[in-house]
């Protein structure tokens, strides 16, 4: 079915009573068609259960599989006696 924006403008509620019942709606616009409604896709159709993504992603050459343990922390570089001043506290300072 075709129809002008006009048209889908002052009657959209029927039209997608239309769409939503399987019926496909084309509008256009000075005679020429600038869009088209269609009743959303089934999501259930294309679900996939986790195993199947997770195998999924693995299959892609740039994804490596994680060992399951946490990454180390790096060490802290220099160690701040007690009475020093973080780097923190100095910049804070010279900001006022």
């Amino acid at each position: 079915m075709e129809i002008s924006v006009r048209e889908l403008k002052s009657r959209l509620s029927e039209y997608l009573r239309k769409v939503v019942a399987g019926e496909e709606v084309v509008v256009t616009s000075h005679g020429k068609a600038v869009a088209r409604l269609v009743p959303p896709r089934s999501r259930r159709r294309g679900v996939s259960t986790e195993a199947e993504l997770i195998a999924r992603f693995r299959g892609l050459p740039w994804v490596r599989p994680g060992s399951g343990e946490k990454p180390a922390l790096p060490r802290p570089l220099i160690r701040i006696r007690q009475g020093e001043k973080t780097l923190a506290e100095i910049v804070s300072e010279e900001r006022g």
